[in-house]
This record gives C-alpha cells, sequence and structure tokens, in this order.
C-alpha cells in the first residue's frame, strides 16, 4: 500500500495535462479580449468614414 501511494506521489503524467490545459485557456482569453478591442477599433473607424462619406455627399447633393 505504501509503494502504491508513493507511486502515485511521483506520478507528474496529469500534470503536464493540465498545465497545456491552462495554457490554452489563457491563450483563449487572450484572443477573445484582443478580438473584442480590434472590433471597437474597426467599428470606430468604419464609423468615422461614413460619417465623412456622408458629410461628403450633403455637401455635393443639389
Amino acid at each position: 500500500m505504501t509503494t502504491l501511494f508513493t507511486r502515485f506521489l511521483k506520478d507528474e503524467s496529469g500534470a503536464t495535462a493540465i498545465e497545456y490545459g491552462l495554457i490554452a485557456a489563457l491563450i483563449s482569453v487572450a484572443i477573445i479580449a484582443g478580438a473584442g478591442t480590434l472590433g471597437n477599433s474597426l467599428n470606430a473607424a468604419f464609423s468615422g468614414l461614413g460619417t465623412k462619406l456622408n458629410t461628403a455627399i450633403a455637401k455635393t447633393a443639389p
């Protein structure tokens, strides 16, 4: 029984899988946060462009 317990304590095969899972989770969170920031920046850029186009069209319309 003692050898079984010591062998269980020395076994690190599951720890590696957990570490890879944590790394994958952190990468996923970083990608989601980056995509959200990029989306907001693109939205602001296209909104500004749309406003400029509407202003230009309003000035040229008879």
